[in-house]
């Protein structure tokens, strides 16, 4: 199997994982903001993100890798942060959830599949169908009948003024206003539409 390419400074990109063996990633309730806790810790120094969901065993996530000098000047705000080139930062973000998964529920084994899948997003119409597919992926996994119900997804943050690391404005202005936004995500991406997608995307 040919590894994948490291991630490239000033790009977008779909970013997903899943359970090794599709062992679940999420296990109850507090594992999820867990996640995106260690995220906001680990990735949010490094990357814009756009879109995301999780899933109870794979997660997706819409992002734009930040510039050197962008991350450069994230160091010098925060003297006491540390971060890796952008693949092993990734990397040392699944190896820490992965750790606490398996120290909470006397785990030894490995928890997510390796590598983690990386498809860079290279157009405007990209970026608009990956993060319709995201948020729509739990309806299509059958977690839930509407994805607008799913609480462990970008979709509810980005509707509301709440605070968050996302970037919402300029996602609502991507798809032309909120009005443009919600009535879009009723546009199901169908898999004929999606060939840039994960090709075992199932639960």
């Amino acid at each position: 199997m040919t590894s994948p390419s490291a991630l490239r400074y000033d790009t977008y990109y779909h970013i997903y994982n899943r359970g090794v063996n599709h062992v679940n990633i999420f296990i109850e309730e507090r594992n999820y903001f867990y996640f995106l806790n260690l995220y906001n810790k680990y990735i949010e120094p490094i990357a814009d993100t756009f879109a995301y969901s999780l899933l109870r065993n794979h997660f997706h996530a819409l992002v734009r890798i930040r510039t050197e000098e962008e991350i450069i000047k994230t160091l010098r705000v925060s003297k006491t942060l540390r971060v890796s080139e952008p693949s092993i930062q990734f990397s040392n973000f699944f190896n820490a959830y992965a750790k606490a998964i398996n120290k909470a529920y006397g785990r030894s084994r490995s928890l997510f599949q390796h590598p983690f899948g990386r498809v860079p997003v290279i157009n405007s119409t990209q970026f608009y169908r990956v993060g319709l597919y995201i948020h729509q992926n739990p309806q299509k996994n059958n977690f839930v009948e509407d994805f607008k119900e799913w609480k462990y997804s970008s979709y509810g943050m980005l509707l509301f003024s709440n605070p968050t690391y996302l970037l919402r404005e300029t996602v609502i202005d991507w798809f032309g206003g909120l009005d443009q936004f919600t009535r879009q995500h009723a546009d199901w991406v169908a898999e004929r539409e999606s060939t840039w997608f994960p090709e075992d995307d199932d639960d």
